[in-house]
């Protein structure tokens, strides 16, 4: 059974979503039947590779509100990942595009290592402060995870995978996805949300045991 995700690597539910579907699919008794394959989706297409601003200027310039109010604002989505065992530091969240993240995803699973450069980056951005929109720090990252450096900076200065990201946007448009994360279950099911670990193994089950009766 096929599981695909829609997600931005700077969409701070799309992580707390890919650690409560974790949590499913571990209690999933046909977990090793299924395969799972995240989706490029750009949550601001027209961003600048780096934003002057950080996570509460930005915030507060896009709602109106004061930097304290903008802190405020996001204090519950940091209790919240916390509740999944995740520490985010937004103080530290470098803004910008995250286009090239997306292509060096795509590049990833190519090589089998999809999920790890998903995770990796939601690391860097969340967690370490780092700098998606960097390809020396997109190739530290690749390196990290067991990808060469080398052929994964020669990716990242051409266009590959360009075309990737972009069909699978152009997928999400086509099946109405107005938000990440987004997950699709067997082609059939789908799941809008952060959701529990709870609903997300419900889908699960639900899908498979209707994958069977066919």
């Amino acid at each position: 059974m096929k599981v695909q995700i829609w997600s931005d690597v700077v969409c701070p539910y799309c992580y707390i979503g890919k650690r409560e579907f974790e949590k499913a699919l571990a209690q999933f008794a046909h977990k090793d039947e299924v395969e799972v394959e995240w989706k490029s989706f750009e949550l601001d297409r027209e961003a600048p590779v780096r934003s002057p601003d950080d996570m509460f200027d930005h915030l507060a310039k896009k709602y109106g509100k004061t930097r304290d109010e903008a802190k405020a604002m996001v204090a519950g989505t940091v209790e919240r990942a916390r509740s999944v065992g995740l520490e985010y530091a937004m103080e530290k969240a470098v803004l910008g595009s995250s286009f090239d993240a997306h292509r060096l995803i795509q590049y990833a699973k190519t090589k089998g290592k999809g999920d790890a450069a998903e995770e990796r980056l939601f690391q860097a951005f969340f967690m370490r402060g780092e700098h998606i929109g960097d390809h020396d720090v997109l190739k530290q990252i690749a390196s990290e995870i067991g990808l060469d450096a080398k052929e994964v900076g020669t990716m990242l200065a051409s266009d590959a995978f360009t075309e990737a990201v972009h069909a699978d946007e152009y997928e999400a448009q086509q099946i109405g996805v107005r938000g990440v994360p987004f997950f699709v279950l067997d082609n059939k099911y789908a799941v809008s949300g952060a959701q529990s670990s709870e609903h997300f193994l419900g889908a699960l089950e639900q899908a498979w045991k209707e994958r069977k009766a066919e």
